[in-house]
């Protein structure tokens, strides 16, 4: 299982949406080494899902349950791809960037180096860290690294 963290503005797609949804295709990625990233993506791989730009906190943790596959929003051949990703739950205390980058055990952690990306890999220690940080106790599915 692989570790990541994506990012979504509230006010386009909250984690409100994406619990009523279910499930929902990650779409819209149009960075290269994002779309990547999305490509790396296996089902059973766990991702945070971030709110980027109001609130720049964890809320919550999806899973991967089905690879990457044309992104039905971008044109027919482009290249870019979208996994689909399930809810697993809310993170029991939202996980700020301020803790984030204020955690010396996360400093070379991908969100705070390319702050700008939004999908990145988290590894299996920073995966634990944060799910500590975060209240995530593994009895939701996934604290565990």
């Amino acid at each position: 299982m692989a570790f990541w963290l994506i990012k979504s503005e509230p006010e386009s797609f909250s984690w409100e949406r994406q619990v009523a949804h279910g499930t929902e295709p990650w779409t819209g990625v149009r960075n290269y080494q994002a779309r990547n990233n999305l490509a790396a993506m296996r089902p059973g791989d766990r991702a945070f899902f971030y709110h980027s730009v109001s609130e720049k906190r964890i809320v919550g943790i999806v899973e991967v349950v089905r690879a990457a596959y044309p992104d039905p929003t971008a044109p027919e051949g482009s290249g870019w791809v979208c996994p689909d990703v399930r809810t697993v739950g809310p993170m029991p205390h939202p996980v700020s960037l301020a803790e984030i980058k204020a955690e010396p055990a996360l400093a070379d952690f991908a969100l705070i180096r390319q702050s700008r990306l939004s999908v990145v890999p988290v590894t299996a220690a920073q995966w634990a860290r944060l799910c500590a940080m975060g209240g995530w106790s593994g009895s939701e599915g996934g604290g565990e690294a």
